[in-house]
């Protein structure tokens, strides 16, 4: 089981350390956990990932952080595709394909995001899948340090998550075009953690604001343990 949490534009760069320090005594048995801080607060850890970062190794990218700032802390893992890129920032599927393929070049896991809107969900599965397909574009679904993460996009920060079923039907279809690890995202937490884990072709969860209290986030490792 694979167990994220993705700090978005929370925590200092001394409250993520005294997150980590405490993550650090935490019993990971049969649990991968990954963890996603602000860029300000990069620190080398196995399990630290960043939240983006710009296709190049350095150069004129005002205001991006490139492979060579993610190197210095041996960051090697990234999110790439979340729909707060995609709807708040603009990121197109040519630009978040680029993206995929630098980072892939380089060795990195990338944690790769996906989801549709409200709209699409009322319309069906069948206009689930035709959407999520297009996010597929220009992504390499065999590569082995590849790990999906669902995430409808009407789930994310509103403290309504899917239903299981729908969790089960959407990645059922998602299994169909990869055999990679698929995480689900979206309002899961401490009360919904353990039955959306237990459904099938759910290989985990990312987990947004829940994450931020350390107890909380330890707790959700437990529960993942028991799985």
């Amino acid at each position: 089981m694979i167990v994220a949490a993705n700090f978005k534009t929370n925590k200092t760069r001394k409250e993520v350390k005294e997150y980590l320090e405490k993550l650090d005594s935490v019993n990971f048995e049969n649990v991968t956990v990954r963890v996603f801080p602000p860029s300000t607060a990069l620190f080398e850890r196995e399990y630290l990932g960043v939240q983006n970062a710009y296709p190049c190794i350095n150069g004129a990218f005002t205001g991006e952080i490139g492979l060579e700032q993610l190197n210095e802390f041996n960051i090697n893992k990234i999110l790439i595709g979340h729909s707060e890129r995609r709807h708040i920032l603009n990121e197109s599927q040519e630009f978040i394909a680029e993206k995929f393929e630098f980072f892939k070049n380089n060795g990195f896991e990338i944690t790769y995001c996906i989801g549709e809107p409200l709209e699409v969900r009322k319309e069906g599965i069948n206009a689930v899948v035709e959407y999520l397909k297009k996010q597929f574009v220009g992504i390499d679904l065999e590569y082995d340090k590849l790990i999906i993460a669902y995430e409808p996009v009407w789930a994310i920060g509103t403290g309504v998550s899917a239903s299981i079923d729908e969790i089960k039907q959407t990645h059922n279809e998602i299994r169909k075009f990869t055999s990679n690890p698929i995480l689900y995202g979206g309002s899961v937490k401490l009360n919904n953690i353990e039955e959306i884990l237990k459904t099938d072709n759910v290989d985990g969860v990312l987990v947004g604001s829940a994450s931020l209290d350390f107890d909380t986030f330890k707790e959700m490792i437990n529960k993942a343990k028991e799985i």
